[in-house]
């Protein structure tokens, strides 16, 4: 396998290919938001655990977890616009394009409107106080609060189409810059609270949900009367026979997002019930600091989704090799980065929270294993699903989100690590991906995608 820098120049060449001209362009712009957005997801941590203290923030963790599989609840219909919305365009058509705009609005809406009347029905009979380990005297703000922030999240899930039409644009840089709004503005809000009023989960979750839903929704109102007017919504426009094209790749979208769900978002769950809340703050500040990896990496994958789908589309495969031999040699740099991460954790952790929270080596040794198996299945997986041929993904989908929950709370008994045994689990189920994406990426390059490689 050959690798120069002048491949690395040409695959981002400003003046031969404006494909790549415009991932660079993205690539800077989500560079220099996004790390702002990670500062501040740091300072949000302690200025937070301040507020609340290390067993509420433990609980509003798992509720944030919890609330936050709503975004997996659009039945892939994001993913969906996003690859169908990328095709329109690359062909330049802006009429199909404004109508599969129109239509996911419409469909979210409803699905929107529906989830709330659901849930407003039957939330007062789940037991919150045991899911969420909370003591007594939360009770009644817990039932509150749970409320408030589903509905505000509810709303999220439709203004945050917003981020698949920008990525389908090949304007993701857009949505750091929605993120970079939404988080400095969060950040300000828990500031004024932590020194105005005494710990209060109610207060610190609504302002969470309501902030990040107004800074979305006039996002979208000026994008759409800018940059994105050849294909705003509109009610003329929605025409409900384009479902069937949304919802077939949707679909398949869904049921991968869902295992994404039951293999990321769940741990803070099983920690909450193996461990206690406590413990879920261990597990998230590591976490975090290890998130920045492959936040980084993913700042650099964001754009080729949309730039696979064009070239694909186009037949431009030797720019697709190129692209991903580039992405691989990162992966290599991005892991020694994350070894060098581990080396200095205990000191990063105790500049960041100080000495009160002590996160266990193991847990930081099994944390950088799983961010570097996940930017190796990223690698291909951006790739994929650019192209759409996701049915391989969809049924290893199925087995990792049946044997992950299982596997987690298995290893994390047996083990006897704390939550770094969950991450074992975790990391286990993750490897089935590492395993077939790349062949599948190479059967479709190489143009032998038969069967149902190819679907």
């Amino acid at each position: 396998m050959s690798f120069s820098l002048t491949e690395i120049k040409n695959i981002f060449s400003l003046k031969n290919n404006s494909r790549s001209s415009k991932a660079l362009k993205n690539i800077i712009v989500l560079f220099f938001f996004q790390g702002f957005n990670f500062v501040f997801n740091l300072a949000i941590v302690p200025l937070t655990l301040g507020y609340l203290g290390k067993t509420e923030y433990g609980i509003w963790l798992t509720l944030s977890s919890i609330i936050g599989w709503l975004s997996f609840l659009d039945l892939g219909i994001g993913n969906g616009l996003r690859n169908k919305l990328a095709e329109a365009l690359a062909k330049d058509d802006y009429s199909k394009a404004r109508i599969f705009v129109s239509t996911a609005y419409a469909i979210f809406t409803i699905a929107a409107v529906a989830l709330w009347i659901i849930f407003a029905a039957i939330y007062r009979f789940i037991k919150w106080e045991m899911i969420l380990q909370s003591p007594v005297s939360l009770n009644e703000q817990i039932y509150f609060l749970v409320l408030f922030v589903f509905i505000f999240f509810s709303i999220q899930i439709v203004l945050k189409l917003i981020y698949s039409i920008t990525a389908a644009d090949q304007k993701p840089g857009i949505n750091g810059v929605l993120t970079f709004f939404a988080n400095l503005l969060t950040l300000g809000y828990i500031f004024i609270l932590k020194y105005s009023t005494k710990g209060s989960l109610f207060l610190l979750g609504t302002g969470s949900g309501l902030i990040p839903a107004l800074v979305y929704l006039l996002g979208s109102i000026f994008l759409f009367n800018r940059s994105f007017k050849n294909f705003a919504p509109g009610f003329k426009f929605i025409q409900f026979k384009y479902a069937k094209e949304l919802f077939s790749l949707g679909i398949q979208f869904f049921v991968i997002q869902v295992t994404g769900l039951i293999v990321f978002a769940t741990n803070n769950l099983i920690i909450t019930q193996l461990y206690g809340p406590n413990e879920v703050t261990t597990y998230n500040i590591a976490y975090k600091l290890f998130f920045l990896v492959t936040m980084v990496f993913s700042i650099i994958l964001n754009p080729f989704w949309t730039a696979y789908t064009e070239a694909y589309v186009k037949s431009d495969f030797a720019w697709i090799r190129k692209t991903t031999r580039y992405l691989f040699y990162l992966w290599i740099g991005f892991t020694f980065i994350t070894g060098l991460l581990l080396v200095f954790s205990n000191y990063i952790y105790r500049i960041w929270v100080g000495g009160s929270i002590q996160i266990p080596f193991a847990l930081s040794l099994i944390m950088g294993v799983f961010i570097t198996i996940s930017n190796w299945n990223n690698i291909f997986v951006y790739f994929i699903n650019g192209t759409g041929k996701i049915k391989i993904q969809f049924y290893y989908a199925i087995v990792q989100g049946i044997i992950n929950i299982p596997l987690s709370i298995t290893m994390g008994k047996i083990l006897n690590i704390g939550p770094a045994g969950v991450m074992v689990g975790t990391c286990i189920t993750m490897l089935i991906g590492s395993l077939f994406n790349p062949i599948q990426y190479f059967k479709i390059i190489s143009k032998t995608d038969n069967g149902i490689w190819g679907k």
